[in-house]
Formats: structure tokens, C-alpha cells, sequence
């Protein structure tokens, strides 16, 4: 019986938990988050970061006595009587500075008269060491006095060549200076001897240099006005044949079309004259040297050399 109780018991307790469990009714809502209370905003700008705004340039920025112009200047200035006159002062310097390019005053409109040229000096130590050079090679020559014909025309040391190399002659006797005769006997030696050798070997050695000219006081291409020819200053001289001890001369002409041994040798010489002499004019040049080879000793900037 107290058994029986005790279980009754137990149950009660069961449903009155189930009960209080059971009868607990759910909120119809959850719940709600809690409002956070609003921002306050910043009324003071001293807390705000504002980025900064950029200053103007201060005054030391521009010349010292430099003066800002309004905001409506224009921007284009008509130029000033001083500003004029400056720009003319420029360009006379710059005229004066830069060489007159146009006009009679280009030598190449002037007679020899007019261009009031003088005689080039010579280096007595250069002269020197240029004589013992040709007296080295067997060169047959004579010093000869200082040349003055005049307006340029002349020679300061010159020099009469009877023979460019030993048993070779100079027909007629040629004056120029000490470096033409030079350059002269290496080319013949380096060059125009081997050069005849296979191209007219059954003709034997050559014996003779036929020249145009070497010194003569006259413009280039004896013209009336222009530049002073390197005749008339002792720098030139024009090889017009070569003599051989047998057989027929080897004359300077057009032989560009020449497939003989001959032709070869005259473009083998001519090529071969610019290692000794600056300038070289054939007759493929042009019609003034047709019949001869051109070969002076001008000097020019940077070791320039004119061959054609």
C-alpha cells in the first residue's frame, strides 16, 4: 500500500512538472536588439580632418622684382619698343657672328684679284724633316727661293723635281712644295710600279712621268672667278702619261668601260692615289680631267680625303 502511494506520488510530481513545462507559452515576438542611442555628430570643425587646401605660392617664389599681374591681363603682350630693339640687337649679332652666305662676296663669284689671299707659311722643321724623306727615297730635286706672284700665288719653300724616283723622270721639271714630291714617289713606288709591272710587263719598267701642270698661278679649272686653284699654291700636280722603256705610253683617259689589263691598271692607280695624296680627280670625274689624273695635298678638317 505505501508502495502503491509512493508511486502515485512520483507521478503527480511527473505531471506537475509536465505541466509547468507545457503551460509556459512562447513569446509571440522575439525579442528585439536594443536600440543603440544615435550618434552624436561632431559640431566642432576643430575635430573634423578636413584635408588641407592648397596655399598659394608665397612672393619668393618668383624674381624679386617681379610684379603679379591682375587676373584679367591679357595673357599676350604686344611687344614693346625696347623689347623690338633688343630683338634687332640679336640679330645683327647673329649676322654678324654667322658668315655672309649669299652675295658677290662668295669667293666663288670673285676673281682671283678681289679675294686678297696670301702665301701660306711653311714650318721650317716640317720642310726639313720632308727633305730628308725624299732624299731617303732617291728623289732628284733642287730647293728653289720663295715664289710670290701675287694675290696668294706662290710658294713659301719650293722645290724643282728632275726625277720622282731614281731612273724615273719628271717630264717637264715640276715645282711644287716638299709634300707633293713626296706623295708623289710613295705612290709610284707603293702603288704605279707594281701596278705596271703585271699590266705591261713586256713594255719593261716605266722611265718617265708625263705631268700637265704642278705650279701655276690660276682659279680652279683656270676659271675667271672662284676658289684659288692647289696649283697655284704648290699643292698640286697633273699626271697626264707614263713612259716605258719599250712600247707605247700608258695615257690618263676615260677607262671606266676598259676591261683590259691596262684599264685595270689606270682604276688601280687612281683608287690606290688616296692613301697618298687628299684629293683625287680621274677622268670619271669630269670633263676638265679627261686626260689626266688631279692630285694635290690639300689639308682638310678631321683628315678628310676627296677621291673620285
Amino acid at each position: 500500500m505505501d508502495g502503491c502511494v509512493r508511486k502515485i506520488s512520483q507521478v503527480a510530481t511527473v505531471l506537475a512538472c509536465l505541466t509547468i513545462l507545457t503551460g509556459a507559452a512562447l513569446p509571440e515576438t522575439g525579442p528585439k536588439p536594443e536600440v543603440k542611442p544615435a550618434e552624436q555628430q561632431v559640431t566642432d570643425p576643430a575635430n573634423v580632418d578636413v584635408a588641407p587646401k592648397p596655399q598659394p605660392k608665397p612672393a619668393s617664389d618668383t624674381a624679386p622684382d617681379a610684379k603679379a599681374e591682375p587676373a584679367d591681363a591679357p595673357k599676350d603682350k604686344p611687344d614693346t619698343d625696347l623689347d623690338k630693339g633688343k630683338d634687332k640687337d640679336k640679330d645683327k649679332e647673329t649676322d654678324t657672328a654667322k658668315p655672309q652666305m649669299q652675295g658677290p662676296n662668295l669667293p666663288s663669284k670673285q676673281t682671283l684679284e678681289a679675294q686678297h689671299l696670301t702665301i701660306e707659311p711653311e714650318s721650317d722643321a716640317d720642310h726639313s724633316e720632308c727633305v730628308k724623306e725624299l732624299q731617303s727615297l732617291g728623289v732628284v730635286f733642287t730647293d728653289l727661293s720663295r715664289i710670290n706672284d701675287g694675290n696668294g700665288c706662290g710658294i713659301d719653300k719650293p722645290i724643282k723635281v728632275t726625277e720622282a724616283l731614281p731612273g724615273i723622270k719628271l717630264k717637264p721639271d715640276a715645282v711644287f712644295r716638299c709634300p707633293v714630291a713626296l706623295a708623289l714617289a710613295r705612290w709610284m713606288q707603293g702603288t704605279v710600279i707594281p701596278a705596271a709591272a703585271i699590266a705591261a710587263k713586256d713594255q719593261g719598267r716605266i722611265t718617265t712621268i708625263n705631268q700637265a701642270s704642278s705650279y701655276i698661278c690660276r682659279l680652279r679649272n683656270s676659271a675667271e672667278t672662284g676658289k684659288i686653284s692647289e696649283h697655284a699654291r704648290g699643292n698640286a700636280v697633273d699626271i697626264a702619261s707614263f713612259s716605258f722603256e719599250k712600247g707605247e705610253d700608258i695615257s690618263v683617259k676615260p677607262r671606266r668601260e676598259d676591261s683590259t689589263l691596262v684599264g685595270a691598271f689606270q682604276r688601280t692607280v687612281s683608287a690606290a692615289g688616296c692613301l697618298y695624296f687628299t684629293t683625287v680627280l680621274d677622268p670619271e670625274s669630269d670633263a676638265a680631267h679627261e686626260t689626266h689624273f688631279h692630285l694635290d695635298v690639300l689639308e682638310r678638317k678631321g683628315g678628310y680625303r676627296y677621291c673620285h
